[in-house]
């Protein structure tokens, strides 16, 4: 068999099919619905997607972090197809059906924390975080919801509430929920409080305690939602202090701890779930993304105490937990169980290189992550960290025009995030590291 070149640009994208299939876009989908390139799909396995003007690339994407076991992975390709000649919409609240029970016993077992723990199926992670609060101030009968500076949890109204960014999810779509407070993250390159890790004192965590002293009763937090790696905010990765001073500030105050691995869960940073490498347990766990394996899939997990708290008929939705979704979970938790130890050597990798590139290339102020979850965040001065949004997208730009398709983030538009399928080989990896390091020396050249 002839090995495909990839990546391998035949015609400068977007071709001329991607560009009549963009003007019947522009005639019958909303401006608002955003696509962060102009080209469109024809097919894709593994690392690799092709466009239908013939061009192939390198994902440094997956779907915003849904393929983590690569497109169209085999092995879930045919569960999905043997699940086809059985039955496809079953209604768990009529006829319930064996997937669904396979897949919440398989999450309970796999979720961080010794204790009972039960689980309910949705089809996103907004609604994973919508179950999850609905969950906490049913249990706790506590009301407010306390969420941090930068972070996302969705697009429905409670979700949008949450969220830290107002640009572009929040924008003029008020009012918000009003028993959302929201708190400063440990973003040490950008701190809050101007301080610097590790002299702060994770002031950001004393910060909460203040909060309660002077504007808010903490016998009326039913829960603290966090992001262990907030992932649309900036990739933002926390000292271990901060996790671990928020578990401590729950266990004294009565509050549920709810960690929302939406993005950053199912491996992607070496461990089944990110916040494993801060040895903090918490009460519930939020799922989606590549909990499907390329199929809609949501959960929310909890300790079963705080989930059988809900009346009957409290939870759940007519789609949530598809057969055909249920059995790609249980796959694709198997293949995100088995590509741990790749994605930390990967990972390894990746650092390595980027922070090569922070050495040598100005324009990168920042970089951090965690395995397979990782990021550079541009400046136009690393004194002044001005963020530097333009140059950020004409990268992207570039990454793109010759063969490897990456996506942003950042409430300051100036992060680029790495989020390959963990499948990916080495080889391929360092193909998509030269791809970029073209493209910064070329747009920081002309920024420094």
């Amino acid at each position: 068999m002839v090995k495909k070149k990839v990546p391998n640009i035949v015609c400068s994208p977007p071709g001329p099919i991607s560009r009549k299939l963009a003007e019947l876009r522009d005639n019958y989908v909303p401006k608002a619905v955003y696509s962060s390139t102009p080209i469109f799909v024809h097919s894709s396995e593994g690392a690799v997607i092709n466009d239908v003007d013939g061009n192939a690339y390198i994902d440094f994407a997956s779907g915003i972090s849904c393929l983590n076991s690569g497109h169209r992975n085999s092995e879930t390709v045919e569960a999905i197809r043997a699940q086809l000649e059985k039955y496809l919409h079953l209604c768990f609240h009529v006829t319930p059906y064996e997937p669904y029970i396979k897949l919440a016993e398989k999450l309970a077992k796999v979720a961080p924390g010794d204790f009972g723990k039960k689980v309910v199926l949705v089809n996103s992670g907004a609604e994973a975080v919508e179950n999850a609060v609905k969950v906490a101030r049913r249990s706790s009968g506590r009301p407010i919801v306390m969420s941090f500076e930068y972070a996302f949890h969705g697009r429905t109204r409670l979700a949008m509430s949450l969220t830290g960014s107002v640009q572009p999810y929040k924008f003029h779509f008020g009012p918000m929920d009003p028993s959302v407070y929201r708190t400063p993250y440990a973003y040490c390159y950008r701190c809050s409080f101007g301080l610097e890790y590790p002299r702060c004192g994770m002031r950001c965590v004393e910060y909460i305690r203040d909060t309660f002293k002077v504007h808010l009763s903490s016998d009326e937090v039913a829960a603290i939602i966090v992001e262990p790696i907030e992932g649309e905010g900036g990739f933002i990765v926390p000292p271990k202090e901060f996790l671990q001073g928020l578990r401590r500030i729950c266990n004294e105050n009565g509050i549920l701890l709810i960690d929302d691995e939406v993005q950053s869960g199912m491996g992607r940073t070496g461990k089944m779930f990110a916040i494993e490498h801060y040895c903090v347990v918490p009460d519930m766990v939020t799922m989606a993304k590549s909990l499907g394996g390329g199929l809609p899939l949501g959960a929310a997990i909890g300790r079963a105490d705080l989930m059988d708290a809900v009346h009957v008929g409290g939870l759940g939705g007519t789609f949530g937990g598809n057969p055909l979704s249920c059995v790609a979970g249980l796959k694709a938790i198997e293949h995100s169980g088995q590509m741990l130890g790749n994605t930390q050597k990967l990972g390894k990798i990746l650092d390595d290189r980027l922070r090569e590139m922070y050495e040598n290339y100005e324009i990168i102020g920042d970089v951090r992550g965690i395995g397979l979850m990782s990021c550079i965040e541009l400046v136009k001065d690393r004194k002044t960290k001005e963020p530097a949004a333009k140059e950020r997208d004409e990268i992207l730009k570039n990454c793109y025009k010759n063969g490897l398709i990456m996506i942003g983030a950042g409430a300051y538009k100036n992060v680029i995030r790495f989020l390959p399928p963990l499948m990916i080989s080495a080889e391929l990896l360092n193909v998509g590291l030269d791809i970029l390091e073209n493209a910064t020396r070329d747009v920081g050249s002309r920024t420094v």
